[in-house]
């Protein structure tokens, strides 16, 4: 069973830490070293450069993704008297469906139902 290699990531420091190695290399061959001592390509490299001329290789630090709604207290109300009212309906359609039942069993049953005239008074 083979297990199948996952992507390699590098982060904003390791980027960092690899470019200003990278720019410290005079030599001949201090490059091609570093490059396979990391495990990566000249094209990782220049891509990685370019980034950081353009300001790129700061910003990698931050979250990626949907950023969070920010919800203030106003929307928050509003969520919780929604969710509570949603609460409220279900317990009251609950209460019809009960209603509904009683009457029919009582139908069943032959139990004469109060009329609303003689509940009221």
């Amino acid at each position: 069973m083979s297990t199948k290699r996952r992507r390699r990531r590098f982060n904003a420091d390791d980027k960092r830490r690899i470019l200003r190695e990278a720019d410290a290399c005079n030599r001949p061959g201090e490059l091609g070293a570093l490059l396979r001592r990391e495990a990566i390509y000249s094209s990782m490299l220049a891509a990685w450069r370019a980034a950081r001329d353009r300001g790129e290789i700061a910003g990698l630090s931050k979250k990626r993704g949907r950023k969070p709604n920010e919800l203030d207290a106003r929307d928050k109300r509003i969520t919780d008297l929604e969710r509570a009212l949603n609460k409220q309906t279900k317990r009251a359609e609950r209460a019809e469906a009960l209603v509904e039942i009683q009457k029919k069993i009582s139908v069943l049953l032959g139990i004469a139902q109060p009329s609303f005239d003689e509940v009221d008074s």
